[in-house]
């Protein structure tokens, strides 16, 4: 993922004024050139159309969505049929307002995002709209690229869509902050988005409060947290809450929190031994807890060299940071393995890596991550991502378009650009960030099936190359996107307090590319993005 145009400080400027400033810049916008259109036939009559059925049933042959008369591109499988109209259509089943067509889903979201680019001045001219909204309905008609759900979800839908699917949430060590956040989830889950929070502000479970008793410790509250995610299905769709729950590996409660998801898997496995419904929403899994959230364990090079040593390693209290309990490092080491083979959790986040990389050092550190772990940036931020599909930029003699794949890149990182200061945020703090910060993610799709169809060996150093160089072209071609609408509508406003360690990553990407050998044209089109 190529995460670009990141943070602002902690004394960051008003979000009204923040906007101001950059629509005062309207007028220089962005020159867009036809790359996939030539302007003369519309996107939607470039593609065969046809109407089918969607139907999704459960394992036991029940139906639980079908819709008649769907309207796709000839060329889409029934299950990208399926997933379009059950999740992404908008309008409630058997009215007029309900839609029925590829053709009213795309054009809901690529007209909108045409219409605040042109009222936030982000075209050079009429041309330059029109081009850039053929190639956008281009990419999504064809499959060559799509944003995340809560776009999908919403865009065109409100006035002020949540837009972005992925947050970092902080939490204080204090019950109001503990409430605070359970509401701003139930939010961002009402309407498609996911969030990751690092628990390792709250006391442990042996350290005591300021009003007398001990504290509950982070643990417990994840409980709570769980269940609640639980009963809320994102963005009133049949889709489950996405969560993140992270612990430092310093944290008093370590232990209990890298063997509690096991502990509760093996109940449920008791109780599908006596017969219970072991399907993900059955009676099993669903009488235990943290079923509705990935757990990561924080550790950091010093903990990590403390394993390779064989050495002890200490847990800290969170209220005074003297120590607690002396582990043996690899002892924890192996407990972290032990869960994850028994139930895939917890994963480990490698926290002094992760802030080696960081382009915003001088804002504040980064705790955590969304729950998929491709966000990692500031607390109290959103992510708004988008992903490339690389099988649709193969050329029909096997070779990678190059000019095709950097000018999609530009495109999308555009659209996820116009986006962020016309979307809604759950929390005053989250929006002045999501304005003050424009963080944006760029992804990509079918690695796997790219390598095949050139004959490359998932595990080979050809095959490392390759994805290497596809992810620094796209990385390294976002980036130049990004300082272009710098250019014009001005830099996110904490990039002066940032210019260095901004400067210090995209220097460690460049030299990250001397590793990829240049032995096809993909490395060497990476190379230049780079300069190299």
């Amino acid at each position: 993922m190529a995460t670009v145009k990141h943070a602002l400080s902690e004394n960051s400027p008003a979000t009204d004024a923040a906007v101001e400033k950059r629509a005062a810049r309207a007028g220089k916008g962005l020159a867009f050139p036809r790359h996939f259109t030539d302007g003369k036939k519309a996107p939607f009559d470039a593609v065969e159309w046809e109407k089918r059925v969607a139907l999704i049933g459960n394992e036991k042959g029940v139906t639980i969505f079908r819709q008649e008369d769907v309207e796709v591109p000839k060329s889409w499988s029934q299950t990208a049929t399926n997933i379009v109209a059950s999740k992404y259509f908008h309008g409630k089943m058997g009215t007029p307002d309900r839609e029925s067509s590829v053709r009213q889903l795309i054009g809901r979201v690529a007209n909108t995002i045409v219409r605040w680019g042109e009222q936030g001045g982000y075209f050079t001219d009429a041309a330059s709209r029109d081009a850039f909204r053929d190639e956008l309905t281009h990419l999504l008609v064809e499959q060559k690229m799509a944003f995340n759900s809560p776009v999908w979800f919403n865009v065109g839908v409100q006035a002020k869509p949540q837009c972005s699917a992925c947050f970092i949430n902080s939490v204080r060590d204090d019950m109001g902050s503990i409430m605070d956040l359970a509401k701003t989830e139930g939010m961002l889950f009402k309407w498609g988005s996911g969030t990751g929070t690092n628990f390792s502000t709250l006391r442990g479970s042996k350290e005591t409060l300021s009003g007398g008793g001990i504290a509950s410790g982070p643990v417990s509250f994840m409980k709570g947290f769980d269940a609640f995610a639980g009963v809320i299905k994102s963005g009133g769709k049949t889709r489950r809450a996405a969560k993140m729950v992270i612990l430092n590996v310093d944290h008093p409660d370590i232990v209990e929190f890298i063997e509690c998801k096991m502990k509760e898997e093996r109940k449920a496995h008791v109780l599908i031994e006596q017969g219970y419904d072991s399907s993900i929403d059955g009676d099993a899994y669903a009488s235990i807890f943290f079923q509705n959230a990935n757990h990561s364990v924080r550790v950091t090079d010093d903990f990590m060299r403390a394993v390779v040593e064989d050495k002890d390693w200490w847990t800290k209290n969170v209220h005074d940071g003297q120590p607690v309990d002396k582990l043996r490092a690899r002892d924890l080491m192996m407990k972290i393995a032990d869960s994850t083979w028994h139930c895939g959790d917890p994963g480990m986040q490698y926290d002094t890596t992760v802030n080696r990389w960081h382009t915003c050092k001088s804002t504040a550190r980064i705790n955590a991550s969304n729950p998929c772990s491709e966000y990692m940036f500031l607390d109290d931020t959103a992510c708004n991502l988008a992903s490339l599909n690389l099988m649709k930029f193969v050329t029909t003699s096997g070779q990678f378009d190059v000019p095709a794949f950097k000018h999609a890149v530009d495109v999308t990182i555009t659209a996820q650009e116009i986006l962020v200061d016309n979307a809604s945020y759950p929390t005053p703090r989250i929006a002045e960030n999501s304005h003050n910060f424009r963080p944006l993610g760029l992804g990509y799709a079918n690695l796997g099936a790219l390598l095949m169809s050139m004959a490359l060996p998932y595990d080979s150093q050809e095959g490392r190359d390759m994805a290497g160089a596809v992810t620094a072209l796209m990385c390294g071609e976002a980036y130049a996107q990004s300082s272009r609408i710098a250019e014009r509508k001005g830099a996110f406003p904490g990039y002066e307090v940032n210019r260095e360690p901004m400067l210090d990553v995209i220097r460690m990407h460049r030299e990250a590319m001397r590793g990829i050998q240049p032995w096809i044209a993909t490395p060497r089109a990476s190379s230049r993005i780079w300069r190299w």
